[in-house]
């Protein structure tokens, strides 16, 4: 019997994403790419990509951003990943999508003085803490952004899907010696905490996410840069 890739598992786990049901309160709503009227698009998207970096049986390392953009990954069902990069890797238009550009150009500056995508993807599995988007209707009736940690409530309603999803992301085929935080406020306190009872990982390190880099600290790219790539990097030293 063939071997178990790492793809494989991969779109397994984006299958277990497509049956979880979530019911929040007031106005907050849950955005599932796996439910959505794209979502055989979707699965194409996801089963190219995920076939192109990750047919293979090698352990990676994860990182974990806290949740999805409702127009991100929310979206097209690839972490961080923008509308014109995935067009490029896969021949797929998307539509309906929106990144915020400089995080994601920060992004792939990481991932070319890496070594390329390639190399990247080789030993790096990026998802979220909470792997499904979160948004709430405001005062105004627009849609806006929520992270998994916006308050106690929905943190606690969320608690039992992020810890099932952790163990199923680690099942994947993750090396736990380390995990890579993005977000070194909230998430990192989250998944510290969380991390410190049920032993997921040896060791969490954190990263600035790129949006903060960005948009307050722009002048100091290239220092999370070096940042960014000394953390990954860290354990062929």
């Amino acid at each position: 019997m063939k071997k178990k890739q790492f793809v494989d598992n991969v779109l397994e786990f984006n299958d277990w994403l497509s049956n979880v049901s979530l019911e929040l309160f007031d106005n907050y709503t849950i955005r599932n790419p796996y439910q959505s009227k794209s979502q055989e698009k979707i699965k194409e998207i996801t089963k190219s990509f995920y076939k192109k970096y990750y047919n293979d049986s090698k352990k990676r390392y994860l990182i974990l951003g806290s949740s999805p953009a409702r127009r991100g990954t929310a979206v097209t069902g690839i972490p961080f990943e923008d509308a014109s990069h995935l067009y490029q890797e896969t021949g797929i238009v998307i539509d309906d999508f929106y990144i915020n550009k400089p995080s994601s150009d920060f992004l792939y500056d990481v991932m070319k003085s890496y070594g390329g995508c390639e190399k990247f993807y080789q030993d790096f599995y990026l998802n979220f803490v909470c792997p499904l988007g979160i948004v709430n209707l405001n005062s105004k009736g627009n849609e806006v952004n929520v992270n998994y940690y916006e308050n106690k409530k929905l943190e606690n309603l969320l608690y039992d899907f992020i810890f099932e999803s952790l163990k199923k992301q680690i099942s994947i085929g993750i090396d736990t010696s380390v995990c890579y935080c993005i977000g070194s406020g909230e998430n990192f306190k989250f998944l510290t905490k969380i991390n410190e009872q049920y032993h997921f990982f040896d060791q969490i390190i954190s990263l600035e996410h790129p949006r903060f880099i960005m948009q307050y600290h722009k002048k100091d790219r290239d220092k999370y840069l070096e940042k960014y790539l000394d953390a990954l990097l860290w354990r062929n030293l």
